[in-house]
């Protein structure tokens, strides 16, 4: 784990230890929280999986839901969510569950756990990734570091080779080549995607097929009451990156492909990635000239009644991975606290 995992993990421990979850979910102004979740997988990861922060175990969702309605917590949809933030006086603390992706295993072992809590949630689908031709690219550098004792990395007509034997150098190789990624143009990113999996015989479409739930695997979910179906673009591309009228069009076409494939039109929308790389001012305007309700961040944060104001650029707190531990979880629900995180990391 990064120091920067090893400080949090620090931190919610001695938040838990002081009792300031509960005292500021007393004395804070946050009405709730949106819950950010990818990937439910009853299997522990191995030594070398940077991607675990999207993870988490059906146990650990399972008790999350449990959790919090045992202390007094509502777990909500996103209209329910809005209601409530616009109620003259404070309500019920509240949760509000969002899956980003459409992986399959949130057919295998999320819903069975969310049906049987009959708890709501929203699921935010890619298109292009249900249609099996999508690229889940942080996955599959990851895939491909993992089974490699060394790596070529390209850079024009340069190339370096970086050693892969360890765990330590896997994840520095990943990170290294995950940032360089980040930061790159999407049609660069995608080309240099396109070398470094063909270099290693890493079939992309494939990938995708395995991880990502194909429409008729889907239907289950857009047939499921408790379910909320959401768009999260065509291709999963970050949309600052992109020229103005392929962002909107990714957003626009998103909803269209939906709404063929299950007579339903998403109001709400989730930003891939979701950060301040991945979107901004131009895209939650896009977000409201589309008509969508609300569309979510990955920003940390609680919610507040001055959200209503601001509804196409609304915080999350991640569900992360490395933090299973069943007493992180009133801290996870502490809107206030990871309010006052984003302050600090924004």
């Amino acid at each position: 784990m990064s120091l920067k995992y090893t400080a949090i993990r620090t931190a919610f421990e001695l938040l838990w230890l002081s009792g300031l979850p509960r005292l500021s979910r007393l004395l804070s102004a946050s009405r709730g929280v949106i819950f950010t979740l990818h990937r439910v997988l009853p299997t522990d990861p191995p030594d070398f999986s940077p991607n675990a922060i999207l993870q988490v175990r059906p146990d650990f969702l399972d008790y999350v839901i449990e959790r919090m309605r045992d202390t007094g917590i509502d777990i909500v949809t996103l209209d329910e969510a809005i209601e409530r933030l616009a109620a003259p006086q404070k309500t019920r603390p509240f949760v509000v569950l969002t899956f980003d992706d459409a992986y399959r295993d949130n057919l295998q072992y999320a819903l069975p756990i969310l049906r049987q809590h009959e708890a709501p949630f929203t699921l935010y689908v890619p298109t292009a990734l249900v249609d099996g031709v999508g690229e889940l690219w942080w996955q599959a550098i990851e895939d491909i570091i993992a089974r490699q004792k060394a790596v070529a990395f390209t850079d024009g007509d340069d190339v370096e080779y970086v050693d892969t034997d360890t765990t330590a150098q896997k994840n520095d190789a990943f990170n290294r080549l995950y940032w360089h990624m980040r930061k790159l143009p999407e049609i660069e990113r995608r080309a240099l995607l396109t070398d470094f999996t063909d270099k290693y015989g890493y079939d992309l479409e494939r990938q995708c097929r395995d991880l990502i739930m194909s429409w008729q695997e889907l239907r289950l979910f857009a047939g499921e009451p408790l379910c909320t179906i959401g768009a999260h673009t065509v291709h999963h591309y970050e949309l600052a990156k992109l020229p103005s009228d392929e962002a909107r069009r990714e957003m626009a076409q998103s909803v269209d492909v939906i709404q063929a494939q299950f007579g339903i039109r998403p109001t709400h929308f989730s930003y891939p990635l979701g950060g301040p790389l991945s979107c901004g001012p131009r895209e939650f305007g896009f977000a409201r000239d589309l008509g969508f309700t609300t569309a979510v961040t990955t920003r940390p944060g609680g919610l507040y009644p001055k959200h209503l104001e601001s509804l196409q650029a609304l915080p999350r707190v991640s569900l992360n991975g490395y933090f299973q531990q069943r007493r992180y979880v009133d801290v996870f629900a502490s809107g206030g606290l990871f309010t006052m995180l984003g302050k600090v990391t924004g």
